[in-house]
């Protein structure tokens, strides 16, 4: 099996070679997105192998199909970036559900550490022998209350680290999980009450028509003044303007973000030698109580190698079986279901 692998970083290659040789799936690496303009490279493969900020748009899908390459393997648990519904009956669709919720999870609690103890900020003083404890002033987390919204596998570990701190958590999930809430340190209650009551609101939900800018002004007209944001999801889940009118009315005490709603261009880049044109993205970085991290909290080795071995597991069992069990889009769904929504 030939597979094209697009966007690739130093770190993608090793964990996939060594999976691939196992299993005998060949990868022949591009470091370009997947685009219309770059599709033609899939030409001669079985598959392409995407991630985040690569483009699975209507016409790339039906250049695919065009050229007879079938298999659309994400390397990551989001799909928003694929165009599910006209994917039906062209492309098949697999991703990786579970990577590890551990790295995510730590990364977010790393990020509200580092920004309440102001661990960054005591980092670049000390490097200039200041060991001045003015403007340091955190505050404790312990006896805090976090709003979780999502409750999938990662939202859920992080709520046990909360817990660990001492910390009450207001949940949020469409679709509760059984056995999260305790009724007295977690709960699950309506988006309202949990921005109304939440000194702390993190974001561990797929983008959805539903969750697009679940976070704006509306909402974070309803959240307690000084509220810390904080989002290791999807970058579209938060309205960038709203979060730095926000943050500049002092609504926002802080926020923490590993992904930008328009870091397709600019994220996973060296532009340090660049003008940033994103206005937007250069004010927030530029604000003393941001913290803007370039979506890096699935990169651990523990996360690489789980990801590595089950895309191409999911490659192995469609070549073997003609399904694997990561599907998004089974070709024997009904129509009617995958343009509902309901086969994914």
């Amino acid at each position: 099996m030939k597979i094209a692998f697009f966007d690739t970083k130093p770190y993608d290659k090793p964990s996939f070679e060594k999976y691939g040789k196992q299993y005998g799936v060949s990868f022949k690496f591009f470091e370009t997105k997947l685009t219309e303009d770059t599709v033609n490279l899939a030409q001669g493969f079985d598959g392409v192998c995407v991630f985040v900020n690569d483009t699975v748009n209507a016409a790339v899908i039906d250049r695919l199909h065009e050229m007879g390459v079938g298999l659309v393997a994400l390397r990551c648990a989001g799909f928003n970036n694929v165009d599910m519904k006209h994917a039906f009956g062209k492309v098949h669709v697999m991703r990786v559900p579970a990577y590890s919720p551990y790295a995510v999870a730590e990364h977010t609690m790393a990020l509200l550490l580092t920004s309440v103890r102001r661990i960054h900020k005591a980092y670049i003083r000390t490097r200039d022998f200041n060991f001045s404890l003015s403007g340091m002033t955190g505050f404790d987390l312990h006896g805090k209350t976090v709003g979780v919204i999502g409750t999938g596998r990662i939202g859920r570990v992080f709520i046990d680290i909360c817990r660990g701190f001492g910390m009450k958590v207001l949940a949020y999930d469409k679709f509760p999980a059984e056995g999260v809430a305790d009724g007295e340190t977690v709960k699950y209650v309506e988006l309202d009450e949990l921005f109304e009551k939440s000194d702390i609101i993190s974001l561990h939900c797929p983008l959805t028509e539903e969750t697009y800018h679940v976070i704006d002004g509306k909402s974070l007209e309803k959240c307690k003044r000084g509220v810390v944001i904080l989002n290791t999801s999807r970058g579209a889940l938060v309205d960038a303007e709203a979060l730095l009118a926000g943050i500049k009315s002092r609504k926002v005490g802080a926020a923490c973000l590993d992904v930008y709603e328009e870091e397709s261009d600019l994220f996973f880049e060296d532009f340090s030698g660049h003008i940033l044109e994103d206005d937007t993205l250069a004010r927030l970085i530029s604000m003393p109580n941001v913290i803007v991290s370039s979506h890096q909290a699935f990169l651990t080795e523990e996360a690489l190698e789980n990801i590595a071995e089950t895309t191409v597991k999911n490659l192995v069992n469609f070549q073997e079986n003609g399904q694997c069990p990561n599907e998004l889009c089974f070709r024997g769904d009904s129509a009617e279901d995958c343009k509902s929504g309901k086969c994914f």
